[in-house]
């Protein structure tokens, strides 16, 4: 069989296009006000909207299908116990509540052994408000400062630490999103903000699914204005569930597509959402997936006759060319980076050559690239 080249989704991405804020911070703008590029695959037309416009080229009995996942404030910036190296620490997953272990990503790598300590200063700020508000959650804190001690290497930049707290782990992940900062993208070249924390949430995030490490982007554009307007139009808005991680960031390390795993995230499709994407199959109907985190979930559960199973589990499904949709049959996506996963599977869905000539254009026409930027439909 022959080689698939992650070389052939390579293209030269404009630094001054790269979105290092969305469209929101600008002022009498909103999130729907983000322009929105339309590929229809079947004629290879192109036509350029704005986010609010998205109903207009979906039909009644269409169901678009968003993620709930929650960001985490999941990266710290710490110094190493005696050397006071800088060191950034981004949380991936809790492994055991009660030994307060996580699962996580270091840089500089280099610096981070085994039996090392990072230290978490608290800001004042934060530390003030927790005086007043919620004094527990800084008790049995020395210095006024949060301990992790490294305790095994999992990969190159993967470490698993340990929380050196006296407290249960529910008041531990309530220290670590005061003390946190929201995990924006490596390339945005600035320290996150307290914006980040509203921008960088879609307002479908749900507090019981805080477990993202990184945002549903795709959806960052979806206002209430919108939501609206998709119901007046009988278009229904279905909510599943994928922890994003960082298995669709990281990059691709081999030539060839077909020798490249993915890492396993949770997902979660409910019954009651089920039925709605399976109801919209059953009368001819487009299920539109907002995301790559929504293809990959609704993907990794189809059952023998075409329709989306409920299903709650782990995939670590890799979409590249040769793949068969059965679900997806329209996908809302932003612009992304090239020889990424997330292109990859863009370009299988949309077809490689058509999809590059939609980004030429945009390019072109100067939209806004990467997490923060402008959207495309593809019909």
């Amino acid at each position: 069989m022959a080689m698939i080249k992650k070389s052939d989704y390579d293209y030269n991405l404009p630094k001054e296009l790269i979105a290092d804020v969305p469209i929101e911070a600008e002022e009498g703008k909103f999130r729907d006000d983000a322009r929105l590029l339309v590929l229809n695959r079947a004629t290879g037309e192109i036509t350029h909207a704005y986010f609010k416009d998205l109903y207009k080229f979906l039909d009644p009995g269409d169901v678009v299908v968003v993620n709930n996942v929650k960001v985490f404030p999941a990266r710290l910036y710490g110094i190493k116990e005696r050397t006071n190296a800088n060191i950034e620490i981004l949380l991936l997953r809790e492994l055991d509540p009660e030994l307060h272990l996580w699962d996580t990503v270091v840089s500089p790598a280099r610096k981070v052994r085994v039996g090392n300590k990072i230290i978490f200063p608290i800001p004042n700020k934060v530390k003030k408000r927790l005086q007043k508000e919620a004094p527990h959650l800084l008790e049995g804190i020395k210095d006024d400062s949060l301990v992790a001690e490294v305790i095994d290497n999992t990969t190159s930049r993967g470490r698993t630490i340990r929380f050196l707290y006296s407290g249960n782990s529910k008041d531990l992940r309530d220290l670590l999103r005061e003390v946190g900062y929201m995990p924006i993208p490596p390339y945005m070249k600035r320290m996150p903000d307290d914006r980040d924390r509203v921008w960088y949430q879609t307002i479908f995030a749900k507090d019981e699914e805080e477990y993202g490490v990184a945002a549903h982007t795709s959806a960052l554009h979806f206002t209430e204005t919108l939501c609206k307007r998709l119901y007046l139009h009988d278009i229904d808005l279905v909510e599943i569930t994928l922890h994003i991680g960082v298995a669709s960031f990281n990059p691709i390390n081999v030539e060839d597509l077909k020798k490249f795993q993915l890492d396993a995230e949770f997902f979660r499709i409910t019954p009651e959402a089920a039925k709605v994407i399976n109801r919209a199959l059953e009368q001819g109907k487009r299920v539109v997936a907002v995301g790559t985190s929504v293809v990959r979930a609704l993907e990794s559960s189809v059952s023998a006759d075409g329709f989306v199973l409920p299903t709650e589990g782990w995939t670590n499904l890799f979409i590249y060319p040769g793949f068969k949709f059965r679900i997806v049959k329209a996908m809302v996506t932003n612009f992304h980076q090239p020889q990424s996963t997330n292109i990859i599977m863009t370009a299988t869905f949309a077809g490689r050559e058509l999809l590059f000539k939609a980004y030429e254009e945009a390019i072109k026409q100067k939209y806004r690239f990467l997490s923060y930027g402008d959207a495309m439909l593809i019909l």
